[in-house]
Parts: C-alpha cells; structure tokens; sequence
C-alpha cells in the first residue's frame, strides 16, 4: 500500500526568501532519499511539484511554501512505504539544513 510522507519544515525566511532556497537546492532535495534523482519540477503558485526517481521507483512530491514553514509532501509507493519513517526523517533534517 502507498503511503503519503508529510513534514512540517519551519522557517524564519520569509515566502519569497525560502522559495528562493527551495529553487536553489532543488538538486539537493532528491539527495534527501538515498539513490533519489528530480526527474521533473515545476512551480504552481507558491507550491513546487516534483517527481523523484529513486530505487527503480516515481515519487510524486510537492513543496508548498508559507511566510512561516514548508510543508513538504511525498506520495511513497507500495515498495518504498516500508521506508516512510526514515524518509521522513531524512526529510526533516535536510529540509531544516537547506532553509536555514
């Protein structure tokens, strides 16, 4: 069964300030999951969808950026969902070492 993977990432940036850092560190966002590479990424307004390539697998992940956080989402597919924690985590770490 898939699993959506969403964390909270606050922020002290300012919307237009972390949009900027998400844009420059979009390659940095696939290295978040181990073997990820972004195969795709467009913005939507304040929200950046993007596909991650990783394990043999498409992730469907979006970005949406506030004045105050970002909230990041993963749609984990059945082979990877047995891997949500740590994503999550991995996502919570390097999304905090990329906005701040």
């Amino acid at each position: 069964m898939s699993k959506t993977v969403i964390v909270d990432i606050p922020h002290n940036l300012g919307r237009e300030g972390a949009k900027a850092r998400v844009e420059n560190g979009i390659g940095k966002i696939a290295s978040f999951i181990p073997g990820g590479s972004v195969t795709e990424h467009h913005w939507e307004g304040d929200t950046l969808a993007f596909t991650v390539a990783a394990m043999g697998q498409t992730i469907a992940s979006r970005l949406d950026v506030f004045d105050d956080k970002v909230v990041a989402a993963l749609d984990l597919p059945t082979m990877l969902a047995l891997f949500a924690e740590k994503a999550k985590d991995m996502l919570k770490q390097g999304g905090t070492k990329l906005l701040s």
